[in-house]
């Protein structure tokens, strides 16, 4: 709780001193399973005129991201997101203080997209929450980078027993040696998100 609290006075002392008249742009990044979505939960409850934005809403159907010809990693961290389109509708417009964005969200059980209005309110803090985040096309956006560490046994054992939907302990072992994890240290090598994080929140 004293990591949460110390994070929360941060982005509240980043905030004062933002001078800029668009968001204050707030990533959280983590690997799978580091706890990205219980420090978001937490915060939003603390930190007024915060908008939270989940980058696992905005992924892209299941043929343009499985079954390409790709390895399933490549799939993973390259496919998942159509990062061209969320750096020009998400990232500039908040750049350019755009009130409201047009963003597509994912429905997983139905495998379709349904484009939304996300209202960004003026004098807010915009918290963009998910993994990759500082992937080449977007780091350059924020103004607060955390990232989220946690041990490797940790986030392995709480992905394993969480994602369910993707069938039994075996398949979801599978899925995640040959498609997540191999992702994750592709993301770690190439892009070293450690080396970029105003602050590390190891849990």
């Amino acid at each position: 709780m004293a990591l949460y609290n110390t994070l929360k006075q941060d982005i509240k002392e980043k905030y004062k001193k933002h001078n800029l008249d668009r968001p204050l742009i707030v990533a959280i990044d983590g690997l799978g399973g580091a706890g990205k979505t219980t420090l978001v939960n937490h915060l939003k409850n603390v930190i007024d005129n915060v908008v939270i934005i989940h980058i696992d809403d905005h992924i892209v159907g299941r043929e343009m991201r499985y079954n390409t010809g790709y390895d399933e990693w490549f799939e993973y961290y390259q496919l998942q997101w159509d990062t061209t389109y969320l750096k020009e509708s998400l990232y500039e417009k908040l750049h350019q203080n755009e009130k409201q964005l047009r963003l597509p969200f994912y429905n997983r059980e139905e495998d379709t997209s349904t484009s939304k209005t996300v209202n960004i309110p003026t004098n807010s803090i915009v918290v963009i929450e998910g993994i990759f985040l500082l992937r080449e096309e977007w780091k350059a956006f924020y103004d607060y980078i955390i990232f989220i560490e946690c041990p490797r046994e940790v986030r392995y054992e709480r992905v394993l027993h969480r994602d369910t939907y993707i069938g039994d302990l075996e398949e979801r072992l599978r899925k995640y040696q040959n498609r997540y994890w191999l992702a994750e240290e592709f993301y770690l090598e190439k892009e070293m998100p450690l080396k970029f994080a105003h602050s590390i929140l190891r849990v």
